[in-house]
């Protein structure tokens, strides 16, 4: 299973709106055939995987991250492949959360006769598809908010200097983090900041796509110039209401610019993201600043949080915190993060975890 799980996190980023999926054929002790997930359209882990064993899968076990499908979709089920190849036994990490499955492949299976294990490594299973179960649930994007921050909480200097916080370890994680997601989400006042690129820069980029860039920017700011409407790949611009001149300009820079009803603090992200669920986005990593992450967790619109905290101490009243908008009133009341890990990024400290609902 441990290689079925590999081969699934090598999936990630390439293959969504479908899961990222890791299969192992094993017979006689040793491996006859492993796949994992293709780009939309072409074929799942478990057919990648018997096209390899050819007829050696007759008799064989197949270790597989997700419960293999029993509906038609871009391809043919997955059960009924594994039960004409006569597999003997399948050891599934975890159930598909897609209700044309759930359960269906397993109960497919087991009536002709081919014997099925649940549960092992499902933990790190269900991190592999979290936005595709969020997605496929709801029809909404899956969040990760992502932030490096010194020391103590701060996200720039007071002069707005925030490179490089974070040291090059850190930065490479946070690439691989936008080549796993679908969309990047920034507030205008880190593009006015910073000018980012916001492209996915010295990892693989599996799907050959850049993650569609999104700014939340209520009164359309962006500049036509900006450094990321330079980069492959496309942007869109999340507007309260701005005159016709500047939204020309935008679309002529190779924006798309859309509109949508305003909320408090601006832009009803809320809204936004529904929009970008509708199309097909699953992951959304929101990289700030302090004031879009702010309204991202006082509105409970985080699902997970990846912070990247330097050995490094800025102060000063006037410099930035990571996290703005409302806040907790109460230390009883703040948000709290469960699952947390933690894991060393160079001289920095990785916390992943997710908020306690």
């Amino acid at each position: 299973m441990l290689r079925a799980l590999e081969l699934a996190r090598e999936a990630m980023g390439g293959v969504s709106p479908n899961p990222a999926v890791g299969a192992v054929l094993v017979k006689d002790g040793r491996v006859v055939g492993e796949g994992k997930t293709q780009p939309p359209g072409q074929a799942h882990a478990e057919a990648v995987a018997l096209e390899q064993a050819g007829a050696a899968a007759q008799g064989a076990t197949l270790y597989v991250t997700m419960e293999p499908c029993a509906h038609h979709g871009r391809t043919p089920p997955c059960a009924d492949a594994l039960i004409a190849a006569s597999v003997t036994d399948v050891r599934v990490a975890m159930l598909d959360p897609d209700a044309r499955t759930d359960g269906k492949g397993v109960a497919r299976l087991e009536a002709a006769g081919i014997s099925v294990d649940v549960g092992e490594g499902a933990y790190e299973a269900i991190e592999v598809v979290e936005a595709f179960a969020k997605h496929v649930t709801t029809g909404l994007p899956f969040v990760t908010a992502k932030f490096a921050m010194s020391l103590d909480g701060k996200l720039a200097a007071r002069t707005g200097d925030a490179r490089w916080i974070s040291g090059d370890v850190s930065r490479i994680r946070a690439h691989q983090l936008r080549a796993e997601s679908d969309a990047i989400m920034v507030g205008i006042g880190t593009v006015l900041a910073d000018d980012p690129r916001l492209s996915v820069r010295d990892v693989e980029l599996r799907n050959g796509r850049q993650p569609l860039r999104v700014v939340v920017d209520t009164e359309g700011r962006l500049p036509p110039a900006a450094a990321m409407l330079q980069e492959p790949g496309a942007t869109l611009v999340a507007i309260v209401a701005t005159g016709q001149a500047r939204r020309a300009a935008l679309a002529g820079a190779g924006a798309e610019v859309i509109e949508l009803p305003a909320a408090t603090e601006g832009v009803d992200v809320a809204k936004l993201l529904v929009l970008l669920g509708e199309q097909e986005v699953t992951s959304v990593l929101a990289e700030g600043g302090g004031t879009l992450l702010g309204y991202l967790f006082d509105a409970g619109l985080v699902d997970k949080v990846v912070a990247f905290v330097a050995p490094v101490i800025i102060g000063g009243l006037e410099a930035p915190s990571a996290i703005e908008g409302a806040g907790a009133e109460s230390i009883a009341a703040a948000l709290r993060l469960e699952r947390v890990r933690y894991e060393q990024a160079g001289d920095d400290m990785m916390i992943v975890g997710y908020p306690a609902r």
